[in-house]
């Protein structure tokens, strides 16, 4: 397993967000029941970055709170027949690792949404993480049908590993 954690912005964060991180990722790893070790990186951002990232990537001109970026074309989220068919697109040869994607989070965002929904910062990066690796597994929520689906996941993941909107 190879998570990468980064900050790309001046902004420090308590060290206890890298350790929800990687706790949320292997939660969703377990799962989705991934059969690969895998590789996922995440990035620490300020609301300038990742409004910069956002209007690059979607031509959307504000900041989010996370952006997901799944390396994997499933064709049903979480079907990884699509990995033993390609190995070569989505294995590192050197590590044998599955290659998720990355993940962008704004420690900004984070602040405000843990403030707005009145739970904790650790509770907010926790379901961001959730929500996020989800993506990575080709989960999506434009449509109605998909957003319930991947609620409940989210929801199942967090309340597996205790990060409830009480959790502080």
């Amino acid at each position: 397993m190879n998570i990468c954690i980064s900050n790309d912005s001046s902004i420090s964060y308590p060290d206890r967000y890298e350790a929800i991180i990687q706790d949320i990722i292997y939660a969703s790893i377990e799962y989705v029941g991934c059969p690969y070790e895998c590789e996922v990186s995440v990035t620490f951002t300020d609301n300038d970055g990742i409004q910069a990232i956002n209007k690059e990537t979607r031509d959307i001109d504000s900041p989010t709170d996370v952006l997901s970026f799944p390396m994997i074309d499933y064709e049903t989220p979480a079907d990884f027949s699509v990995v033993k068919s390609s190995p070569d697109l989505y294995i590192d040869m050197d590590s044998g690792d599955l290659i998720l994607g990355d993940i962008v989070i704004s420690l900004e965002k984070v602040e405000e949404q843990a403030k707005d929904y009145g739970h904790s910062v650790f509770r907010e990066v926790a379901f961001l993480t959730a929500h996020s690796m989800l993506h990575l597994f080709g989960y999506d929520h434009i449509e109605e049908s998909d957003r319930e689906v991947m609620e409940a996941k989210q929801t199942e993941i967090l309340n597996m590993k205790g990060y409830t909107r009480d959790y502080e």
